[in-house]
């Protein structure tokens, strides 16, 4: 089994640790492949950079299509171009907030949220209401510090999660989700410190990814995600074309 975990913004230490802690729990016999894309932002933390994202994002799954991949990861908490991305897979595409939520409804009554900035928790509160989760999430909270700012030992992002851990659990939450998959390393050393499950997206959504396949389930193609339609695309996106239905066009030369 083979899955693609894509990372979508292009700081290449990011995939690397984005990989490390999705191939941690991955079962014999399923490979874990986490990728760049070739363009996008350095990392993502406004609506604007998770648009220009999505394009990178689905150039991967299209190689991946390629490629035989069974199912993929979008290793980033907005869970950007998860619908499209799902058009175009065959297989199970899986966002780490959306599999984050779920892992942490089924570890106790209600769950909060840390992430990076304060600007991004509008979007995990947008997600829970997506995902059927809104009224679990005690609260969502912000450690302040940048993605790419996650392993720098001088940011203090270590400590600074913690706090805000410890202040969700606090607020009456049995269990918290990492908003960030920059944070995916920190779960195990997180959740010592404060006492509670601490879900990392990473490594929920790999495994479900995983399990999807392992019971022989897809994505359904009867409805909204059927694949485009053959489509002409002009400029930048003109290597996004689709000449048929159910081709892997994207990210072709146009």
């Amino acid at each position: 089994m083979r899955i693609r975990v894509v990372n979508p913004n292009t700081t290449v230490a990011m995939t690397e640790t984005i990989g490390r802690a999705a191939a941690a729990v991955a079962g014999p016999g399923t490979l874990v492949e986490a990728v760049t894309p070739t363009m996008g932002p350095a990392s993502i933390e406004s609506h604007y950079e998770e648009a220009l994202a999505v394009p990178g994002l689905l150039e991967q799954v299209a190689l991946g299509e390629r490629e035989g991949v069974d199912a993929y990861v979008v290793a980033c908490f907005g869970d950007p171009g998860l619908d499209a991305a799902r058009e175009i897979a065959t297989g199970p595409v899986i966002g780490i907030a959306e599999a984050g939520f779920h892992a942490a409804a089924m570890l106790g009554r209600r769950f909060g949220v840390v992430t990076t900035l304060a600007r991004t928790t509008g979007r995990a509160h947008e997600l829970a209401e997506r995902y059927g989760f809104a009224s679990l999430v005690t609260e969502v909270r912000a450690c302040e510090v940048a993605v790419l700012a996650l392993d720098d030992p001088a940011s203090g992002a270590r400590e600074l999660i913690v706090e805000e851990c410890r202040a969700v659990v606090a607020g009456g939450a049995d269990a918290v989700v990492l908003g960030c998959a920059g944070m995916a390393e920190l779960c195990a050393e997180v959740s010592r410190a404060v006492g509670v499950p601490v879900v990392d997206g990473v490594a929920a959504a790999t495994v479900l990814a995983e399990s999807l396949v392992r019971l022989g389930l897809r994505t359904g193609k009867r409805g909204e995600y059927a694949p485009p339609p053959p489509k002409a695309m002009t400029g930048l996106l003109a290597g996004f074309r689709r000449d048929q239905p159910a081709d892997a066009t994207i990210g072709a030369a146009a």
